[in-house]
């Protein structure tokens, strides 16, 4: 079946000096010619008077490139229209290639058409999703490292190593009997051991870097302890904002709270909470409190402003000794953090030792940082190899060279992922 001939402003929101009009499909060069009157010179910019050809109106002067499939970034036959970034402009044109039998774009189509025409693969798509939503240096350069191909690379070599590992298996059961396939152990080839646990070691480096999530969503950081420790006033002095309601009321904090900001370029999201307590709580409150012991399961570090050793476990914690300022300030242990919101005693102290845990937590700038479902992929490529590399039977090491190369299809998207491909590119905006 012929794919449809799609198109979509591509530059954002109107009006504004330029809009930019992609257009991509079997269609693209006769509707391009058709409307500026001939095909201009490939990837050249070309100055054109814009005619619907329907009845001879003029509807711009525009800049118009063509990019013939399969060298575009679709990999179809694509146009350009730079046109005037006027609203009455952008609607005559799309009412015109909607009149010329193009249909607008789903969000984020013209990049599921470059993954399906192989311009793209699944984790440089992941990459490049995650480039147009960075709001910080560090998102940006991570991002782009993914959506350059870093990870994709470093993929197919692996695969490659995977399948010469698979063939010489092969070979040493084919030509068990040949004296030109010399072998260790059983009849797996010499070497085979050695070659998979290297592979296995480059493929657990990966995994052991710091992952993709901190980064994209910044690093969480939950205020938990008891009503009126002083959560949403420590909130408000790290966020600069008086994002939270404040009272000497038990209980003024009854849902969750978070404010993304970014501090020294580094991403974080606060999470305020309501206070812990187990007595007194009516029946909002308590929904509030199983939210906030639910937000402290999932942080990425708690702010504990309540007695010391009586905070979340299993979670990395800081004890706080909030209000200081205060003669009733509650009394911990050296190692907490003592600070006031009110003076602004040590609240510039917890912030710079908050940035610094948070790199910690990221990839270094410029790193590649996998995402959850790369690293599950990864895991079970690695799983295998470990199975492969103290398997003397030969078939079995087979299998476990089999499965390693299913999970490398899986992180590049060779793999059957249509369910995740439609929640990942519904991601992107309309035009891209």
């Amino acid at each position: 079946m012929t794919a449809a001939t799609i198109f979509a402003l591509s530059s954002g929101q109107l009006p504004a000096a330029l809009g930019v009009m992609r257009i991509s499909g079997p269609e693209a060069g006769d509707v391009l010619r058709q409307l500026s009157k001939g095909l201009p010179v490939a990837r050249r910019a070309s100055l054109r008077k814009l005619i619907d050809p329907r009845d001879g109106t003029e509807l711009d002067h525009a800049l118009v490139l063509w990019f013939p499939g399969p060298h575009s970034a679709t990999g179809e036959d694509c146009a350009e229209l730079h046109l005037h970034g006027g609203r009455a402009v952008a609607q005559a044109v799309t009412h015109t290639l909607t009149g010329l039998g193009l249909r607008q774009a789903e969000p984020g189509e013209f990049t599921r058409r470059a993954f399906a025409n192989g311009r793209l693969d699944l984790a440089e798509v992941e990459g490049l999703a995650d480039v147009l939503a960075a709001e910080t240096e560090l998102q940006r350069r991570s991002a782009q490292a993914m959506a350059g191909g870093a990870l994709s690379r470093s993929a197919e070599t692996w695969r490659n190593r995977v399948l010469v590992l698979a063939a010489s298996v092969e070979a040493s059961l084919d030509f068990a009997d040949e004296s030109d396939v010399d072998g260790e152990g059983d009849l797996l080839p010499v070497g085979f051991g050695s070659a998979a646990a290297q592979l296995m070691a480059e493929i657990a480096e990966w995994l052991d870097r710091p992952r993709a999530e901190p980064l994209r969503e910044g690093f969480r950081v939950v205020m938990a302890g008891p009503p009126n420790a002083g959560k949403s006033t420590l909130f408000n002095a790290l966020v600069e904002n008086d994002a939270a309601i404040i009272s000497a009321e038990p209980g003024t904090t009854r849902d969750v709270l978070v404010q993304s900001v970014a501090l020294s370029g580094v991403p974080f999201s606060f999470v305020d909470t309501a206070g812990l307590r187990d007595e007194g709580a009516g029946t909002i409150e308590a929904i509030g409190i199983a939210r906030a012991r639910a937000e402290a399961d999932r942080a990425d570090l708690v702010l504990w402003l309540g007695p010391a050793g009586c905070g979340p476990v299993d979670r990395p914690l800081w004890e706080i000794a909030a209000q200081c300022d205060r003669s009733d300030c509650l009394v911990k242990g050296p190692k907490a953090l003592r600070v006031s919101a009110a003076t602004g005693e040590g609240i510039s102290d917890l912030r710079a030792a908050l940035i610094v845990a948070a790199r910690g937590a990221m990839p270094l700038p410029g790193q590649a940082a996998l995402n959850q479902r790369q690293a599950g992929c990864l895991e079970t490529v690695r799983s295998a190899l470990e199975v492969a590399c103290v398997e003397r039977d030969p078939l079995l090491a087979a299998e476990g060279l089999r499965v390693a190369r299913r999970g490398l299809d899986a992180l590049v998207g060779r793999a059957d992922i249509e369910a995740m491909l439609d929640a990942l590119f519904g991601r992107f905006c309309i035009g891209k």
